[in-house]
């Protein structure tokens, strides 16, 4: 039985009159109950047809005869009532018996509602994503919009019929309510639930009724702006911000209400599938004086065979089975220098994986691929992590500190006393314009770092080991030799000599990110 009362009637005569399907009959009566749409469309018309002509007869057996209807004696209210009745059980007659395609769904909630659909979805298994759960999202035409607003425009102009738009059921989600139950089963049982990491979307065109926004564009111009991204302007937010502009009389100028009968059903699209991005990250030891973290690439051509990134990445993309990555770091090191102690924090966002779930045995093991596939670097702590851990990486970046070892020369020979000073020096604040090497990516500037604290090591009259402790971001060969005076002050500065910097390792990142793993 379905739940409707007695108020629904003219709303349910008047929409099958105009050509709507049961399904959308519903939802303008604002039928929330979604076994209501589950059931099948022939039962649900005989149920349409018992509710609208049924009650009425038999209030007509009982009514007293109307007087002949002339000239002077219009038919009364009661006649009127019982032709629109007659009429509209007609309509649900003839649409039972040759289906007509819905005016308003254009077929979304007739025959794209069914079986041979749910397994047009079931062509997800032959990408073998990885998923106990799934978000089944619809993508509809804009006109569907504009043809739902003259459907209600023509229930509205029942006279005294209090009728809010608000509360008619969208499309999408009556769609969802007859689908959800069939995807699960042609998919063995998977729940389809509002909110996974797995989407499947499905997607409908109806080319044949396209131009019925067009008239939009010229009565709400500002609504419609071209954009680099969209094919069509008629994009669907656009669409219900100028339907929510335009006045009914405009509307009702424009366009006919009710809408026109169309001759073909929406086209269903390819089924596309998403799985959001998992977040991967760790630590890593770079032990080469001739690898990147990044690709190295001038004027378009490769300087370097490899990369950090693409050491860490080629494993992880295989295992996880994912179309792309993103890579980023707390802080990146020079090509030849080197990053050592507990590594460096680092973090990839794995694209649209078809794998997603690792034990923490299962990534052990994957670090130690990617630790076995190549001697310049190495990996720990590697983990899953949530989008939103991945910020604690980045949070308060240059009030961290790090800590370096640099093999230092000078011109002037120097003795163990020339150097001693050094160890004293604690908290020197520098003025760094940046460097000429990084000006063609960073923007001009002055900015100010702190070296905490420094050691000396003499080595011989023209080198020294130099320890240093500084704020993040902190340019350290621009510190030693002094960029042509654009870092002050700098360690020539201080030693009264030419200095240049011959080698430099990154011995920690104190960046208290992703938690360590036991060994």
């Amino acid at each position: 039985m379905l739940p409707l009362k007695e108020k629904d009637k003219p709303v349910v005569q008047k929409l099958l009159s105009a050509g709507c399907c049961a399904r959308c009959v519903l939802r303008f009566c604002s039928v929330s109950v979604q076994a209501a749409y589950r059931q099948a469309q022939q039962n649900t018309l005989k149920e349409l047809q018992a509710f609208i002509s049924d009650t009425e007869n038999s209030k007509s057996h009982d009514a007293a005869a109307p007087e002949s209807i002339g000239e002077n004696n219009p038919p009364c209210k009661r006649v009127r009532l019982e032709s629109s009745v007659t009429d509209a059980a007609a309509a649900v007659t003839q649409e039972a018996e040759e289906p007509r395609v819905c005016v308003v769904c254009l077929g979304i909630l007739q025959e794209m509602c069914s079986t041979t659909q749910a397994v047009k979805v079931q062509a997800v298994k032959a990408e073998k994503y990885e998923f106990d759960t799934m978000v089944l999202s619809v993508s509809l035409p804009a006109q569907l919009c504009v043809r739902e607003h003259s459907c209600w425009l023509h229930v509205k102009k029942e006279k005294g019929l209090l009728f809010d738009k608000d509360d008619v059921i969208q499309v999408k989600e009556a769609f969802k309510w007859v689908m959800q139950g069939l995807v699960a089963k042609q998919l063995g049982g998977v729940a389809v639930v509002t909110k996974s990491a797995f989407e499947v979307g499905v997607e409908f065109t109806h080319p044949e009724t396209d131009a019925d926004c067009h008239f939009l564009a010229s009565a709400c111009p500002d609504c419609f702006k071209p954009t680099k991204n969209k094919q069509s302007v008629f994009t669907r937010m656009a669409v219900v911000k100028a339907l929510e502009k335009i006045s009914d009389a405009k509307f009702l100028k424009h366009y006919p209400c009710p809408p026109t009968q169309p001759t073909s059903s929406c086209s269903p699209q390819d089924v596309q599938c998403l799985h959001t991005s998992v977040f991967v990250a760790g630590r890593y030891n770079k032990f080469s004086r001739s690898l990147p973290q990044t690709p190295w690439l001038i004027d378009g051509e490769r300087r370097m065979e490899s990369s950090v990134e693409e050491l860490i990445a080629a494993p992880l993309l295989a295992a996880f089975r994912a179309d792309g990555f993103n890579f980023s770091s707390s802080g990146r090191e020079d090509v030849d220098v080197r990053t050592l102690g507990n590594g460096r924090p680092f973090a990839m966002e794995l694209l649209k994986p078809h794998k997603s779930r690792f034990n923490r045995a299962e990534m052990k093991q994957l670090q130690e691929t990617i630790n076995v596939s190549s001697d310049k670097i190495r990996v720990r702590d590697l983990q899953i992590v949530t989008r939103e851990a991945m910020s604690r990486m980045k949070e308060g970046e240059e009030e961290k500190t790090k800590s370096y070892t640099a093999l230092i020369w000078t011109q002037k020979p120097i003795q163990r006393e020339d150097i001693i000073f050094i160890d004293d020096i604690k908290d020197l604040t520098l003025d760094q314009k940046t460097p000429l090497r990084v000006l063609h990516r960073r923007a001009l500037a002055v900015r100010q770092r702190v070296i905490h604290s420094m050691n000396a090591r003499f080595l011989d009259p023209h080198h020294f080991y130099l320890g240093l402790k500084t704020q993040a971001g902190t340019y350290i060969k621009e510190f030693v030799h002094g960029d042509f005076g654009r870092t002050k002050p700098n360690l020539c500065e201080l030693l009264k000599t030419d200095a240049d910097i011959l080698e430099l390792d990154v011995e920690s990142v104190d960046v208290d990110w992703p938690p360590a793993i036991p060994e």
